[in-house]
């Protein structure tokens, strides 16, 4: 037995006719008729009496009419299923990213996701980049938005690097130190410095280079705290400072309640690429696509958006500058 007889069966079934059948079903009346026969073969049992030109449901034909119908129509939408799978509009998505990321970024994701493919059942979780990466090993997660170097150290992860990222010293927008220039670490630690998630120990090592500093280098912050979105908070609340990525301070610099501080050396010499990372060989719904495609619009948009607050940092860094020159030709004339 297959769909294809069923829907015969049903074709005679509503139509009483095997001419009319035959036509909906595009076979000839012999073609359809053999078909019928295969199918009271295969059920044991007639389903139409043959009454002249017509042919007359049998009792096991009504019986089984609503079944017919029932296994017709959960193909149908199978297949259905899997046309709308294909071009991304259906399927289970289970994604994962860092607090940092998710402040700007798992909310727009989440909206376009919905608005694109309303039938996706979406599952998105904040975790820290060990546990992302347990979890795609363990197939819980399709992927993850985060740090791409944990992908080389995993030999069945593959990466996709889309940003990166760029860091610097941040404090409230009135903060004592933002109007100075070349801020000294020493400067810094005059206040409490925040350590965020995205320093990890690669980056800690680095961090100690850069500014000559005692190891345990983690003691040298005065608050250590994942969830980004505290550490705004207490950054605006307060005269604290934190060395973090641009991206991570992106909606606060947007709005102009936190600044860059011009410290020296700078944090350029910090390096992060930000990426999705998956499980090698495993087969993602389509949707999975819509959401890559996201990922990477969201990071071009973050990458002009930060390109810009970078160069207006610049420029009124110049504009102080020129103007405290200014001040001291008139003193001196």
């Amino acid at each position: 037995m297959n769909t294809r007889q069923l829907r015969h069966f049903l074709a005679v079934l509503d139509l009483g006719s095997l001419s009319a059948a035959a036509e909906a079903v595009h076979l000839s009346q012999p073609a359809l008729s053999r078909s019928l026969s295969a199918l009271e073969d295969e059920l044991r049992a007639p389903l139409f009496d043959r009454t002249g030109r017509r042919l007359r449901p049998t009792p096991y034909a009504l019986a089984y009419a609503k079944r017919a119908r029932q296994i017709v129509f959960d193909a149908n939408e199978g297949t259905r299923e899997l046309k709308l799978m294909r071009g991304g509009e259906l399927g289970r998505l289970s994604f994962a990213m860092g607090s940092s990321l998710a402040a700007w970024l798992l909310g727009p994701m989440m909206l376009k996701l919905m608005q694109e493919a309303p039938a996706l059942k979406l599952s998105a979780l904040i975790k820290t980049s060990d546990t992302m990466v347990e979890a795609l090993i363990g197939e819980t997660l399709d992927f993850f938005v985060g740090d791409i170097s944990v992908a080389a150290l995993v030999p069945d992860l593959a990466a996709e690097p889309v940003f990166p990222c760029t860091f610097g010293w941040f404090g409230r927008k009135d903060h004592p130190l933002s109007a100075k220039r070349r801020i000294g670490i020493g400067e810094l630690e005059a206040y409490a410095v925040v350590g965020t998630g995205h320093l990890e120990e690669t980056l800690l090592r680095r961090f100690a280079q850069l500014y000559s500093l005692r190891p345990p280098v983690i003691d040298h912050f005065g608050i250590i705290a994942d969830d980004v979105t505290s550490v705004r908070r207490v950054i605006v609340g307060s005269d604290a400072v934190v060395p973090a990525t641009d991206l991570s301070m992106i909606d606060a610099l947007r709005t102009g309640e936190v600044v860059a501080l011009d410290v020296d050396p700078p944090l350029d010499d910090l390096e992060m690429t930000l990426g999705i990372v998956r499980r090698q060989g495993r087969t993602l719904v389509p949707a999975a696509e819509r959401a890559f495609e996201i990922v990477r619009s969201q990071f071009a948009e973050a990458a002009m958006e930060i390109a810009r607050l970078r160069g207006q940092k610049t420029t009124a860094g110049r504009a102080t500058r020129s103007a405290k020159r200014a001040i001291k030709r008139r003193r001196r004339s």
